[in-house]
C-alpha cells in the first residue's frame, strides 16, 4: 500500500514537471491578417523575420521559443472573427493584427471576453479605443494624429473647402470624421465627402469622380485602402482631373505601401500628387534590415518589396516577446481556464465550451503598457490610450515618377524642412508664419499654390438670381425681350470684370414680374444650391446671414418714414425766423455803433449834428436806422464818415438781401401736415403703416418693433404709394409708409407731395448674395471696394437715377434753416475794421490839433499873464471835451488869426 502511495506520487509529479517544460518550452502567439494583399505580403514575412531573431537570440525569452501562429482573415469580418476563435483555441497568449480596423473592431470584443491582449501594427481607425477595447494596443499611428496632420496642411495652404473620398468601412467613415472635426477647428470645411465601397471596382469610381467635377472645391483628399493599380489615379487621369486646377491629397495608405506596388512606371498617374507618411528616423538598425530584404527578395524568399508596415509588424512581435520575457520573469504563469459563461451557452446549441480565457492576461496586458524600447521604427511605447507614442509624418510628392520628401510635420511646432524630433519640440510655439515646406509640384506641372476651387465653367456657368421686380424696376427687373438689366445688374456685371479670374455665369431671374418677389425667399434658394448667388437689391439683414454671405454693401441704405405735406400757416413771429438770436444781437449792436461812430465823425464838421443834446441824440439814432431804408435826410459831409458809410451799406444791402431771401423761403416752404415726426411717433399711432411688398420692411416693424400686423398695409408700386397717402387713414389709405431709403428717394423725384420725417431707423446696405464660406463673396467685395475708390459706382448711380428731373432729398428738419451769424462773420468783421480805424484816425487828428490849439493857447498865456501855469488831469479831460464839442471851422479860424488871443476854455 506505502508503495503504490509513493508510484502514484512520483508519477504526478513527474507529469507535471514535463508538462511546465512544455509550457515554458514553447509560448504560442496568434496572428490574424490577410495573406495576400499589399500590408499582408510584407507583414507575413517581415513577423516570420522577427520571429527567427527572436529565437535566435539568447538575451530573450531564456530559451522560450516562440510560436508564431498565422491564419488569414481574407478581408473579410466573419473570416477574420472565425480566425481569431481558431488561434484562441490554441491557447495563444496574444494575438497580432488584424490589418483591417473593421475586423479589428469585432476581434477586439473576443479579446476582452477572453483577456488576450490584441495588438495591431496597421489598424488605425481612431474609434479603437482604450476605454471600449481595453485589451487593444495600436502599434502604429492612429488617424487621429494623422488627420490632424493633414488638417494643417490644408489650413497652410489656405485652401478652404475639401472634398473627401473614402472607402465605406469603419476606417474609411472614421478616419474622414477626425479630418472634418480638425478642419473645423481652422475654418475650414469638408463640403462633400464621397465614398466608395469597401470592394470597388471601376464603375465605383468614375461615379464618383462624375459627381464631383460640378462641385466647386479642387481640393481632393483621398482616404482609402492600398490599392497597387492605382485604379482611382488612373481614372481621374482619363477625366482630365490631374490637371492644374487640382489638388489631390493623400492619407498615408499610398506613401506607406508605394515601395511595395513593384512597377515604378505606375507612378505616372501620380505626378503632383502629395500625402503623407510616418517618419522613421533612418537608423543602422532600419539600414541593416533593409539590406536583409533586398537580400532575401533576391534569393525569392520575398516577393514584395519593404514597406513602412513591415518595419512596424517586425516591432510588433518584438513588443510581444519582450512583453513574454518580462512576464515569464516575473513569475508569470500561462495557464487558461473554462469560462462559465462559455459553457452555458451549451445549453443554446452554440459549440464554444472548447474555449479557454487566458488567466494572465490581464498582468500581460499590465506589461504591455509598461513596454519601452527603441526598434527599427524609433521609440516603441504607448500612451495612456494604448496608442504607439505620435510620431512625425513627411510629406511627399510625386515628381517626375519619383517620390520626394518636401518637410516633415509635428504635432509641436507643425510644418519644418528638416524632422524635428518630438522630445525637443514640445516648447515650440506653433505658428504659421514661422512653419515651412519646400517647393511642390502639383497636378499638371505648375508650381504656383493652385486656387483649389473652380466656380462656374462654360459648361456650367454660375446661376445667379436676379429679383423680377414689378415696381421700382430701375434696380432690377426683365425686360419683355427676357433682357435682365438694372442698376443692381450693371454693379454686378461691373464688379466681375474686376475679379481676377474668369467667371462664367447666366442671370436667372426670380418672380413672375407681376409683384415684387419674396427677397427671403430668393436668399434661401442661394443657400439651398438651387442658385449659385443672388444680385440684386437684397438688403443685409441679420436672419440673411445667418443662412448665406454676403457682400460687402455697395449701396447704403435704411428705413425711413414718408408722410404727405401741405402748407402751413405763418405764425405771427414768422419775421423773426430768418435770424438766429445771436445774429439779431449783433445786428441791433452794429446799429448802435455805427450810430455812434458817425455822430462822432460828423459832429465838428455837420450842423445836421449839432444842437441840444436831446436833438442829437434823436438825430443820431434816426439816421443809423434810417439807413436800412435809404430814407436819411441827413448827408454825411466828413471823409471818415462817407467811408464808413460805404462799408457799412454794403453791409445792410447783403443783410437785407439774406434776410428777405429766408423769410420768403420759410412763408412758402411746404412743412408736413401730419403730426408723424419719425418712427417712434409712428409706432405710439394707431395710424395705418404702408410697406413695399416683398420688402424686409414687414417683417422688421412686426417682429423687431411689435407693430401690429393688422396696420401693415401692402403697397405694390409708387403710384400705390401715391394713392394710400392721397386717401389717408379716414379713407381707406395710409397716415405713412416705411421703406428703404433708395426706393423713397425714386418716389420723391416724382412725387412732390410728400417727404421723409425722421432719420434713419435701421443702418443697412445692399450687397450680392453666395452660399456659405464661398471665396466670391471675398472677391467680389474687394471688387465693389474698388468700384467705389474709382467712383464708378457713382457713374452707374447717376447713370440710372441722376437724370434732369433728379430732386434733392425732401427731409424735414426740427425747424426751417435759418441764417447765422457764423456765415456773416467776416462782413461784420470788414465793417468793424473800417469802423474802428475812421475812429482812430479822427480821434489821433483831434488830439494833433488839440495839442496845437494847447500850444497858442500857453504862447497867449505867457504874454497877458493872466492865465495860471498848471492844470490838473481832469481839467485837462474836460477841456478836450469841450474842444471837440467846438465846430472845427471855429478852431481854424484861431489857428488863423495869429495876432489874436485864443478865448479861454473855463
Amino acid at each position: 500500500m506505502k508503495f503504490s502511495f509513493l508510484f502514484f506520487f512520483f508519477f504526478f509529479l513527474l507529469n507535471g514537471f514535463v508538462n511546465c517544460q512544455e509550457k515554458a518550452g514553447v509560448v504560442n502567439v496568434g496572428a490574424i491578417f490577410t495573406f495576400d494583399s499589399v500590408i499582408g505580403k510584407v507583414a507575413k514575412a517581415a513577423m516570420e523575420v522577427a520571429v527567427s531573431d527572436i529565437n535566435k537570440d539568447p538575451r530573450i525569452l531564456n530559451g522560450t521559443q516562440l510560436k508564431l501562429i498565422m491564419e488569414d482573415a481574407s478581408c473579410s469580418v466573419f473570416m477574420g472573427s472565425i480566425r481569431a476563435f481558431q488561434v484562441i483555441e490554441k491557447e495563444v497568449v496574444a494575438i497580432i493584427g488584424p490589418q483591417s480596423s473593421s475586423i479589428a473592431h469585432m476581434i477586439s470584443q473576443i479579446a476582452n471576453g477572453l483577456q488576450v491582449p490584441l495588438i495591431s501594427y496597421a489598424a488605425t481607425d481612431p474609434t479603437l479605443s482604450a476605454l471600449q477595447f481595453p485589451y487593444f494596443f495600436r502599434a502604429t499611428q492612429s488617424d487621429l494624429h494623422q488627420m490632424t496632420a493633414m488638417a494643417d496642411f490644408i489650413d497652410f495652404y489656405g485652401w478652404k473647402e475639401v472634398i473627401g473620398i473614402f472607402v465605406d468601412d469603419d476606417y474609411g467613415r472614421n478616419g474622414i470624421s477626425y479630418l472634418e472635426d480638425e478642419l473645423e477647428k481652422r475654418s475650414s470645411k469638408m463640403s462633400y465627402k464621397l465614398h466608395l465601397p469597401s470592394q470597388f471596382d471601376l464603375n465605383d469610381i468614375v461615379d464618383v469622380l462624375n459627381y464631383s467635377i460640378p462641385l466647386g472645391p479642387r481640393v481632393y483628399v483621398v482616404h482609402i485602402n492600398p490599392d497597387p493599380r492605382l485604379r482611382l489615379f488612373a481614372m481621374a487621369e482619363k477625366l482630365n482631373m490631374m490637371t492644374s486646377d487640382y489638388v489631390w491629397l493623400s492619407t498615408d495608405w499610398l506613401f506607406t505601401t508605394l515601395d511595395s506596388f513593384g512597377n515604378r512606371s505606375s507612378l505616372k498617374v501620380l505626378e503632383g500628387v502629395v500625402g503623407l507618411r510616418q517618419y522613421l528616423p533612418q537608423t543602422t538598425r532600419k539600414k541593416t534590415f533593409g539590406s536583409r530584404w533586398r537580400e532575401m527578395k533576391r534569393k525569392g524568399l520575398v516577393t514584395s518589396e519593404l514597406n513602412t508596415y513591415g518595419f512596424y509588424a517586425y516591432d510588433t512581435v518584438w513588443t510581444v516577446a519582450y512583453t513574454i520575457d518580462k512576464f515569464l520573469n516575473k513569475g508569470g504563469n500561462f495557464t487558461f481556464s473554462f469560462s462559465d459563461k462559455l459553457n452555458d451557452m451549451k445549453a443554446i446549441g452554440i459549440q464554444l465550451g472548447r474555449l479557454k480565457v487566458f488567466d494572465g492576461g490581464e498582468f500581460l496586458l499590465k506589461l504591455i503598457s509598461q513596454t519601452n524600447f527603441t526598434g527599427l521604427t524609433g521609440q516603441v511605447q504607448f500612451n495612456a490610450e494604448r496608442n504607439l507614442v505620435p510620431c512625425n509624418y513627411e510629406v511627399i510628392n510625386i515628381v517626375q515618377r519619383e517620390t520626394r520628401v518636401i518637410g516633415y510635420w509635428s504635432n509641436y511646432s507643425g510644418f519644418s524642412v528638416v524632422p524635428q524630433e518630438t522630445s525637443n519640440a514640445k516648447n515650440v510655439t506653433k505658428s504659421i508664419q514661422d512653419q515651412k515646406l519646400g517647393s511642390i509640384t502639383w497636378p499638371g506641372g505648375r508650381t504656383q499654390r493652385p486656387r483649389g476651387w473652380v466656380i462656374g465653367d462654360y459648361e456650367r456657368p454660375l446661376r445667379i438670381g436676379v429679383p423680377n421686380r414689378a415696381s421700382f424696376v430701375e434696380f432690377a427687373t426683365e425686360s419683355k425681350s427676357k433682357k435682365i438689366h438694372g442698376y443692381c445688374v450693371d454693379v454686378f456685371d461691373e464688379a466681375r470684370k474686376l475679379v481676377p479670374y474668369d467667371l462664367p455665369f447666366r442671370f436667372l431671374s426670380f418672380g413672375n414680374g407681376q409683384s415684387n418677389p419674396n427677397y427671403d425667399a430668393l436668399v434661401k434658394m442661394v443657400a439651398d444650391d438651387v442658385f449659385d448667388g443672388a444680385a440684386g437689391d437684397i438688403a443685409i439683414v441679420t436672419n440673411r446671414t445667418k443662412i448665406v454671405d454676403f457682400t460687402l454693401p455697395y449701396a447704403t441704405t435704411g428705413l425711413v418714414v414718408v408722410t404727405p405735406k401741405s402748407n402751413s400757416k405763418s405764425s405771427t413771429w414768422v419775421f423773426v425766423k430768418p435770424f438766429t438770436v445771436s445774429m439779431w444781437c449783433v445786428t441791433a449792436a452794429s446799429f448802435v455803433i455805427i450810430a455812434v461812430v458817425i455822430w462822432i465823425l460828423e459832429h465838428r464838421v455837420n450842423d445836421d449834428f449839432r444842437g441840444p443834446p436831446k436833438r442829437q441824440i434823436i438825430t443820431m439814432f434816426l439816421f443809423s436806422f434810417s439807413t436800412l431804408f435809404k430814407t436819411n435826410q441827413e448827408a454825411t459831409i466828413s471823409p471818415l464818415g462817407k467811408m464808413v458809410m460805404v462799408v457799412w451799406l454794403f453791409l445792410l444791402m447783403v443783410i437785407t438781401s439774406s434776410y428777405t431771401a429766408s423769410l420768403t423761403s420759410i412763408l412758402t416752404v411746404q412743412q408736413l401736415s401730419s403730426p408723424i415726426t419719425g418712427i417712434d411717433s409712428l409706432i405710439a399711432s394707431d395710424l395705418p403703416i404702408g410697406y413695399q411688398v416683398g420688402s424686409f420692411a414687414y417683417t422688421y416693424l412686426a417682429e423687431s418693433l411689435y407693430v401690429a400686423r393688422s396696420r401693415l398695409v401692402p403697397l405694390g408700386n409708387p403710384e400705390e404709394y401715391d394713392k394710400a397717402l392721397k386717401r389717408g387713414p379716414e379713407n381707406g389709405g395710409v397716415g405713412a409708409i416705411v421703406d428703404e431709403l433708395s426706393y423713397v428717394e425714386l418716389f420723391l423725384s416724382k412725387y412732390s407731395d410728400y417727404g421723409i420725417v425722421g432719420q434713419s431707423f435701421t443702418k443697412s446696405g445692399w450687397g450680392f448674395a453666395f452660399k456659405r464660406d464661398s471665396p466670391l463673396a471675398i472677391d467680389f467685395s474687394t471688387a465693389i471696394l474698388n468700384l467705389a475708390e474709382s467712383g464708378k459706382l457713382q457713374e452707374i448711380h447717376q447713370k440710372w437715377f441722376c437724370k434732369p428731373t433728379c430732386v434733392a432729398d425732401r427731409r424735414r428738419d426740427s425747424e426751417p434753416n435759418r441764417l447765422h451769424l457764423s456765415s456773416f462773420w467776416g462782413l461784420y468783421l470788414l465793417c468793424g475794421t473800417f469802423t474802428v480805424t475812421a475812429f482812430l484816425v479822427f480821434l489821433l487828428c483831434t488830439i494833433r490839433q488839440y495839442i496845437r490849439y494847447k500850444q497858442k493857447q500857453m504862447i497867449s498865456s505867457s504874454l497877458s499873464s493872466s492865465l495860471s501855469s498848471s492844470s490838473r488831469w481832469s481839467q485837462v479831460i474836460y477841456n478836450f471835451m469841450n474842444f471837440i464839442d467846438q465846430k472845427e471851422e471855429a478852431i481854424k479860424k484861431i489857428f488863423k488869426g495869429d495876432n489874436d488871443p485864443p478865448p479861454q476854455m473855463s
